[in-house]
């Protein structure tokens, strides 16, 4: 339900959207198309975001993912980075979630 709802959120604010169920069919949709930024659940099945994102960046990806976490303890954080990850958004995520993925995408790597 969540990942629907930012689906939406996302939607609304003018983004092209698309999501998968899974660690795997994200990394295997990530590898496959033209992405401008991965938001990427760090909890998720099959394979978890760490992994996924591991795999990503040793085949190659460049682009801007950001990891999308419910610990807002910055071992969790820190851990999303030196998977791989860009930088972070904590759940659950507040009203200016939108400007936040704006940012990041506007400024590239690097906001937190």
């Amino acid at each position: 339900m969540i990942r629907r709802m930012l689906e939406l959120r996302l939607q609304m604010a003018g983004h092209q959207v698309d999501s998968a169920e899974d660690g795997r069919q994200g990394m295997e949709m990530a590898l496959a198309g033209d992405y401008d930024m991965l938001l990427m659940d760090m909890h998720m099945p099959v394979m978890d975001g760490h992994e996924a994102t591991r795999l990503l960046r040793e085949q190659g990806y460049d682009r801007q993912i950001v990891a999308v976490t419910a610990s807002v303890m910055s071992s969790e954080s820190e851990a999303a980075i030196r998977s791989g990850c860009d930088s972070y958004i904590a759940k659950p995520v507040g009203e200016d979630f939108e400007q936040q993925i704006q940012a990041r995408l506007d400024g590239g790597r690097g906001a937190s």
